[in-house]
Order: C-alpha cells, then structure tokens, then sequence
C-alpha cells in the first residue's frame, strides 16, 4: 500500500524544489509533510511523536540552509522522518526500518544530505562542531553547520563536553535545542527545570521579542550588526541578573525561546542567524505529536513508536492471540525485580532515562524511592551503582546492551577494578530488529568476557531470567554481575516460578545426543530446541547444552563434552569474534583437545536493520541455519566413518 503524498509535496523531491515554493506555500507543505507521516507510519510503524513535532522546524532548516553543502546533524535521529521525505526518499519511505529498506535513523551511506549517521543519543554537537572546525580550516568561512538536539538528549554528558568546547571554538556552528520536555519518557532532573523556567520567564519572553525585532532590522545595519546585537545582549544580561542563562556562561549566543510550530517565524530567525558569525544556540518550544491530537493528548511515551494504528481513531492494533503468550522478557524483568525487592530492602533500581523500555517503570511506581531514572546519562548510571554498592546496597542497573557501550570505561575504572558486586541486566541483547545497527546488542559477550571481576549470565527463558536475578541479589562481596536477555518475547506464558539459585558459572545438559552437540547461550538456545526436534525426524540425534555463563565457564560442562564429542556447534546472538564460541575454542586450546568447532552467531561485520528472525536466517543461526550446520556436520562424520 503506497501513500500518495499532498500536492505540493509532490514536487518536492529534494531542498532545490523546497526553496521554488514562496514562502506563504510553506504552512501548506508542512500541513502535507505531517499528514505524509501519519499516513505512513499508522500503517508501516516505526517512530511517531518526535518526527511530528519537528516538521516546521525540519522545512525551515532545508528552506533557509543551503544543504547538503550547508551541514545539518539530527541528534538520535528518530525524529528526522520530514527530512528523508524532503530529502529524496519520499517514494520509498514506506520501506522505512523494513528489512533492505531504508533505515530508520540518518546514515551516510544512504544519502549526501544525511552528513552524520546516528543512532545514540547526544552525539550532534561534538559532530557538527567537528564539522565546523574541518570548514574553518580548510577556509570555508560561509558553510553553516547545525546541529539539532533534543532537550533530551541534552542531558547526556556528551552533548555538555560539546557545549564546552563549542563555546571557545568560534566556529560557523548553530545548535537547534528541540524542547519538548520529553525523550522516550518525560524528561527528568535539574535541566528539564532550568528549561521550562525559561520557556514560563516573562522578563525572558519580553526582551527576547526586542531581540527579534533587532535581528529582523540586521540588514539595515551593514558591518555594524554584529556590534549591535552584541549590545543587546550585553543589557539583556545585565537586566536578568536573578535568571542566569546557562548557555551564555559557556560562551553560547542565546536566542530564544521561539515558537518552533510557527514556520514563518523560524525561516525569519534563520535567516537572520545565518549573519550572525560564532556558536550560536536557537531555544524552540515544539510539542511532541503536533498535529495529531491522539499523539498529543495522549501518553507521549506510547506514542513515541507505537506500532500501526488507526489513524482516524487513533485506537493502536495489538494483535489478538486465542491462546497465552509469553510475556516480553524486559516486564519479566520488571515484575521480578519488584517481587525482589519486597524481599530484599537493599535492592535499589536505575536506569538512565528507558523506564518504560526496561519496565523500570513498574518498579518506580511500586517503589519510587527505589527506582532512579538518571536521564540519558550511562556513563552517570554505572558509576552511580558503583557508590551505592560501596554502601552495601544492591544495585540492579538495567541498560540496553548497545547503550552499555557507552559506559565502557566506568564498567572497568569504577565497578570491575573496584571489585564492587553491582548487577547490570543488559535488555536488547542481540538483534534489536527494526532499528538497526546503531542498537543491535552484538558485542556485550565479547567486551564483557574480558574483564577481569565480571560474570557474565545470559537465560534461556523467562525462569532461568528470573533464577539469574535471583542468585544476583544474595549476598556476595565481590564481582560484577551482566545477565543479557533480547527484545521481545520469551518462551514461557507460565512464567511466575518459584526462585532458586543458580550456582554460577554451572550450564545445564538440555538433551542427550550423539555425533555433533551443540552448546547455546542465552534465548537463542530454543532455535537449537527447535532445530533438534526437527532433526530427529530425519534420524539425527545431536546433544544440546545451555552454557549459562561466558564467564566463568563450566569447565567440567566442557570437559564432559571435549571427551565425548568431535564436532561441536557453538550458537549465540552476539559477534562471533571474542564470544562464547571464542571462550570454547580458548578452552579447548587451553586444555589440549582437538575437535572440529563451528561458531555461528553475528559475523564480523555491520548487520542492518530488520525483523530479528530475517537477521537471524541472514547470519545462519536461525532453527534452519543450525540444522544446516548439524546436517553437514553430521555428513562429514558420516564420511570420516
């Protein structure tokens, strides 16, 4: 089902024809784009609420800059839907986050105009920065380069590291601060405050229209402008001596804040600080899911991605199963870690700023004085954890796996070389499905293994996930404890079991076998309990094992299998370069075995978006590929007979 985009939007294949339209035409258009979206996204999925709230700001941006000559960085990139379909792809947008089609989020590779590719949050004004200093050496003077950031992802401490250095650079650089008071969830901590304090100041919202009304007169004043508006804000400054601006002490021209849902307004602000030489920072006020009143009257985190839906109703399609499902295993999570708790009074929850992605959220409304919600700060929640930990708390830090990696040095500076007992339970682990490569959890395996003072826990299903959680939180004094489960769905619809401790570092024999076995890791062992029951039909009869941890090993697991077995498959949903297959062959190197090992898992190299099952068929360990890899196992030791 192809959408047929409005009439002006129909001429609009890139920038050049935006700019033909006369500036009255662009309500119209922005009217088009916004309704272009919901039309798409009702049926095909995929992020919603951001990209609504951007389209005025997003036609103003192509209007007034000269892209992709002119720079223009979105942070995260959810919300820059408007500007794929302005940008070239309004005819395949509908493959928008479908496998081999388009990505969900910008990338280079893509398109010219999309000049940074993203994914993580917080990232746009070191790029764009990095950009401006590049045009300034090389005697660019003119290129502009933009950055737009969310007040969420403002919170992230790398998009402060940018400010700093952003401030000192004088560069050709203009940072778009999008305000909506929300990331995923509602935005929480002492910016989201220091924010609406501004966008609520009448003393602030008085003398800014001064300033507009300057900026508006720049060209009657030559090569005395920029004088001029120094002045201005010098006595703005002056004047609002009890509300301090935190991006004027950093050196950053404030303007703002401004309507960003007013596109006539945004194209003449933009033009005037196009003039306007140095760091520079727009505040515009938008509303998440513009112009589409379920989205902007309801729950913004629902609406964030909520799947297709009806858009004249506004009622989200869930499908509907006549028997019960498995639950997700973030809710396992959730619910267990409250069911914990109640036990446990040292048990403390954090997450940085994905309650609801992580079911932290029950928790938190359980619980509230025991559930942290850091903002989109990883690197803040790990270290965190850490100090609670020294305090004789038990720390349950839940990131996804592919945000883990942003922690990295404080997972090794501040917990494992401290030795500090704090839990991490990695959600997305593996394939992430639709949004890609930036948050596939492919390495956590890998980058844990390695850390001297770590355990490393990945359950099959819903009641290992909650066993794990179980033997984490008894008392130990020592060793940080990862426990990695994917998105989605588990296996087990009766999944309120009793707890029992695992003894860690112990795998579990699922089935007895001969000729090849294979050992899983994690959920992507119930593809190998598929795969078996499939083969046994046709007369082979692997052994199957669930290792359960990468680290440490179940040596006498391994042992057992060494000297039984000549051909071994390892499966797990992780790269294969330093995984669990890697730990097996390092065992097996260690211990003088031979035998003939075949590793699937994530190849070396960047998987793109899709379904987790299309990823997992292309990558060779889906139910099919194992059996594969069983098959032709088998036949070579046929052959060797």
């Amino acid at each position: 089902m192809l959408i047929t985009p409005g009439k002006l939007l129909t001429q609009i294949n890139s920038p050049d024809d935006l700019k033909k339209l006369d500036q009255a035409q662009l309500i119209q258009l922005c009217d088009e784009l916004r309704h272009f979206i919901i039309d798409n996204v009702s049926v095909y999925g995929g992020h919603f609420g951001a990209s609504l709230g951007v389209v005025e700001l997003t036609v103003a941006l192509h209007y007034v800059f000269n892209t992709p000559t002119d720079q223009l960085v979105w942070d995260v990139g959810h919300q820059a839907y408007g500007h794929k379909i302005l940008t070239g792809r309004r005819d395949i947008f509908h493959t928008n986050r479908s496998y081999t089609g388009i990505s969900g989020f910008p990338k280079r590779s893509e398109s010219e105009y999309d000049s940074f590719g993203v994914g993580h949050s917080s990232t746009s004004v070191s790029a764009a920065l990095g950009m401006a200093a590049a045009s300034k050496y090389l005697g660019l003077e003119n290129k502009q380069h933009i950055a737009v950031i969310g007040d969420g992802a403002l919170t992230g401490g790398m998009a402060f590291e940018g400010l700093n250095h952003a401030g000192v650079s004088d560069t050709n650089l203009l940072i778009i601060l999008n305000d909506n008071c929300m990331s995923i969830d509602p935005n929480v901590g002492a910016l989201k405050d220091y924010l609406t304090d501004i966008t609520t100041s009448k003393t602030y919202n008085r003398l800014k229209d001064d300033v507009w009304n300057l900026l508006g007169k720049l060209s009657h004043f030559g090569k005395n402008a920029q004088d001029i508006v120094s002045k201005v804000e010098t006595g703005i400054k002056s004047t609002l001596l009890s509300q301090s601006n935190l991006f004027e002490s950093l050196n950053l021209r404030y303007f703002g804040p401004v309507d960003g849902h007013d596109v006539d307004h945004l194209v003449a602000v933009m033009r005037d600080l196009k003039d306007i030489k140095g760091p520079k920072i727009l505040h515009c006020v938008t509303v998440k899911g513009k112009g589409y009143l379920p989205a902007e009257n309801g729950n913004a985190t629902t609406w964030h991605a909520p799947g297709t839906f009806d858009k004249i109703s506004g009622e989200i399609y869930k499908k509907v199963h006549d028997t019960p499902q498995a639950p997700k295993y973030q809710d396992v999570f959730g619910h267990t870690l409250v069911e914990l708790a109640i036990q446990n009074e040292k048990i403390i929850g954090i997450t940085p700023a994905m309650p609801s992605g992580s079911s932290m959220n029950i928790m938190m409304k359980e619980m509230p004085t025991r559930a942290f919600d850091v903002g989109i700060a990883e690197q803040h929640a790990v270290t965190f954890s850490a100090g609670l930990a020294t305090q004789g708390l038990i720390p349950f830090c839940n990131i996804y796996s592919s945000f883990m990696q942003r922690a990295y040095d404080q997972m090794i500076h501040d917990v494992c070389i401290q030795n500090l007992p704090v839990n991490f339970c990695l959600d997305r682990a593996g394939f992430a499905g639709a949004d890609g490569p930036t948050h596939h959890g492919a390495y956590d395996i890998a980058y844990f293994r390695c850390i001297p003072n770590m355990i490393v826990a990945a359950p099959m299903n819903e009641e290992e996930l909650r066993n794990l959680m179980f033997t984490a939180q008894l008392p130990r004094t020592e060793r940080a404890f990862s426990i990695r489960y994917p998105r989605g769905q588990g296996v087990m619809p009766n999944w309120r079991t009793a707890f029992k401790q695992i003894e860690v570092g112990k795998g579990r024999k699922i089935k007895e076998g001969e000729g090849v076995v294979i050992l899983t890791f994690g959920h992507i062992g119930n593809y190998a309990v598929e795969a078996c029951e499939e083969l046994e039909k046709q007369g082979i009869t692997p052994a199957h094992y669930d290792m359960r941890f990468a680290k440490p090993l179940d040596e006498g697991l391994l042992h057992e299998v060494f000297s039984n077995f000549k051909k071994i498959i390892t499966v797990e949903d992780g790269c294969i370069q330093g995984g669990i297959g890697s730990a097996v062959l390092e065992f097996m190197a260690d211990h003088g075995y031979s035998a003939e090992v075949k590793r699937l898992g994530i190849p070396d190299e960047i998987v793109e978006h899709g379904e987790q099952i299309d990823l997992h068929r292309e990558c060779g360990f889906d139910p099919d590929g194992i059996m594969k890899a069983v098959i032709s196992m088998h036949v070579s030791a046929q052959a060797v007979v």
